[in-house]
């Protein structure tokens, strides 16, 4: 069974930091982009960040420059650096892999609450 699990959400006040961790189990992904979704109530779903096969990354304009996308293929996880947090930034992410062009996916997690207090 494929799962994407994600960990390190939490409450943090504006101007700190977070990590998230998302975990990969039940296939490789080695030959997917990986990304970070987020939504917050009442608005749409938005990608912040995705990861290639090759290591090339994107990021949205709004998190470009505090959040820092990675992967380990040996551990089949990615995780996405939050730094410089703004009360903008709440919102569920979600952790999701795609073999084909985003935001369009095939696979994707659960999600993490990230509450960034002012």
């Amino acid at each position: 069974q494929v799962q994407l699990v994600e960990s390190g959400g939490g409450l943090v006040q504006a101007g700190g930091s977070l990590r998230l961790s998302c975990a990969a189990s039940g296939r490789s992904f080695r030959g997917y982009g990986m990304g970070w979704f987020r939504q917050a109530p009442g608005k749409k779903r938005e990608l912040v960040a995705d990861i290639t096969s090759g290591g090339s990354t994107w990021y949205a304009d709004s998190v470009k420059g505090r959040f820092t996308i990675s992967r380990d293929f040996t551990a089949n996880t990615v995780s996405l650096q939050m730094n410089s947090l703004k009360p903008e930034d709440t919102a569920v992410y979600y952790c999701a892999a795609s073999r084909t062009t985003w935001p369009q996916y095939d696979y994707r997690g659960q999600g993490t609450q990230v509450t960034v207090s002012s």
